[in-house]
């Protein structure tokens, strides 16, 4: 399988640490490309037509996107261990990981907004919105899903997490978001711990 890659990009990095958790990164051969929402790479756009990070070609030639769709594809390259799909309660998990995306994209909203968007005109309101939808899902986290994260299985969902707060550690080192939420400050230290996520770190 070959994979168009940025090693900043969390989308990509969800692809790699199941792909680590699952014991088949050797079966992976990783593209670099470099990325921007106004430049997208011809090449990426010869098989992906929204332009967008991951997109995954199979031995076939097929061309599979996005995330949710490649890191399924990556769990089932081997039968040894468990999928991280695999619980008592499927559902949680594709819920969580469906959670993480939903808080990415608002993520990414608010990063260009403040990063790519002309100064002159930068919208606060736009990006407060957006920034809400972040802050709205980490309270869930703290009170409503952290027993399905606390678990002994580093299912697809838990992985989408850790990856969602490492990018916002990444991108908005300013945002404390730890302090109002202890519980999942403690467990995303705890999991950082994991040598899947060691490797992955997001970097330009």
């Amino acid at each position: 399988m070959k994979l168009f890659y940025s090693p900043a990009s969390p989308y990509v990095r969800k692809v790699l640490v199941t792909a680590w958790e699952r014991d088949v990164h050797d079966k992976i051969e990783l593209l670099p490309i470099s990325t921007h929402p106004l430049h997208p790479d011809p090449e990426l756009l010869a098989v992906n037509p929204t332009g967008q990070l991951p997109c995954a070609l199979t031995p076939s030639g097929a061309a599979l996107f996005d995330s949710r769709v490649i890191t399924q594809y990556v769990d089932q390259l081997t039968t040894g261990g468990e999928s991280v799909y695999s619980g008592t309660d499927r559902f949680a998990i594709l819920t969580l990981e469906a959670l993480a995306d939903a808080m990415l994209d608002a993520s990414l909203l608010c990063y260009a907004e403040n990063v790519w968007r002309p100064k002159e005109l930068y919208w606060h309101q736009w990006h407060c919105s957006h920034m809400q939808k972040i802050n709205s899902g980490l309270y869930d986290l703290e009170y409503k899903w952290l027993r399905h994260l606390d678990s002994p299985h580093f299912h697809a969902g838990a992985i989408a997490i850790a990856c969602l707060l490492g990018y916002l550690d990444y991108h908005f080192p300013h945002k404390d978001w730890r302090t109002y939420h202890p519980k999942l400050a403690a467990w995303f230290t705890h999991i950082s711990e994991r040598p899947s996520l060691q490797r992955t770190l997001p970097h330009d």
